[in-house]
């Protein structure tokens, strides 16, 4: 996480005004008890339901509702082919947020506004609000991020112990895993085409007791083939498309029955094959990526370690219906 001060050097913390342009950092805010102070956030920040009533000074220039998977990647490739932004800053509203401070991100394009296109927006404005930048790349810089971010809030204490409290979660699971061989798992988090997850997921895949056999640890997300997955050949898929919710993975998910590779995968024939929620436990480097390692482990180990959070978090995939 980086830091620009802009022109706010004085800032009295109480007063801030935040705009966040990243639902990971809005699910922060809430959890460090300062929601209050959101003056604006993306439109994609909606969790706790109290974001949905914020401003949104972000949209999205391409809806995605109801488009198939294979058409989002084509659409999103053709755009970030021609140096497209995926997002639009809505200025009126941000104008009429009045921001102290901005939080937006430079991890990746795809996933929500660049500094580049905040940085032209607020020259439009003639404003220079502070900007507070975070690119996590594993658990460690989700964790740096909220520290990062309690301090510019004046609520560094209140970091701290959010952090220690998730830390104390993922070291709890650890000592519940089994010890027993590992599940070979592919953490699937495109369908069509087939991606292999990066950044922090298969950080989690290992912490729940997994191995997992196709990600990309600390890097972007990756494009492979169906060889590779063939080659792999996982005993568990987790399916985790980016952004998407469980109902909506099961729906996407039917086309894979298509694919003559996936029939002959030992997971398939197993019927070890999971849809989770990957836009509230994976897709966000927020805190709920601690539910997500814990998700995983139940998944793996289904009679060892139980599962607390909501039913609709993960569904089993019906192979043949």
């Amino acid at each position: 996480m980086t830091i620009d001060d802009g022109n706010a050097h004085n800032l009295r913390m109480p007063s801030l005004r935040i705009v966040s342009m990243l639902p990971s950092a809005t699910e922060m805010i809430y959890a460090l008890g300062l929601g209050d102070s959101l003056v604006a956030v993306s439109h994609e920040c909606d969790y706790p339901s109290e974001a949905r009533s914020r401003p949104k000074a972000v949209k999205n220039r391409f809806p995605t509702n109801g488009v198939k998977s294979k058409s989002i990647d084509r659409r999103v490739a053709q755009a970030l082919r021609r140096k497209e932004s995926l997002y639009a800053i809505d200025l009126d509203v941000l104008a009429d947020a009045r921001p102290d401070l901005i939080i937006t991100q430079e991890l990746c394009d795809v996933c929500a506004i660049t500094g580049t296109d905040l940085a032209i927006a607020l020259h439009k404005l003639g404003i220079s609000p502070r900007i507070l930048t975070q690119t996590p790349r594993g658990l460690k810089g989700i964790f740096s991020d909220i520290q990062e971010l309690g301090k510019a809030l004046g609520a560094p204490s209140e970091a701290g112990i959010l952090v220690s409290k998730l830390e104390k979660r993922l070291e709890n699971l650890k000592r519940k895993i089994p010890k027993v061989r590992r599940p070979a798992v592919y953490a699937m988090e495109w369908l069509d085409p087939p991606y292999a997850a990066g950044h922090w997921v298969p950080e989690l895949v290992e912490i729940a007791g997994g191995r997992e056999m196709l990600g990309n640890p600390s890097k972007d997300s990756k494009r492979i083939s169906w060889t590779e997955v063939a080659k792999a050949d996982p005993e568990v898929i987790v399916l985790m498309p980016c952004g998407f919710d469980t109902r909506r993975t099961l729906e996407e998910a039917k086309r894979l029955r298509e694919i003559p590779a996936w029939r002959k995968l030992r997971a398939v024939r197993d019927g070890r094959i999971y849809a989770v929620n990957a836009n509230a436990y994976f897709s966000r480097p927020g805190p709920r990526t601690v539910e997500g390692a814990e998700l995983l482990a139940h998944i793996f180990f289904p009679e060892d370690i139980a599962w607390a959070g909501p039913a609709g978090a993960f569904a089993r995939y019906a192979v043949l219906s």
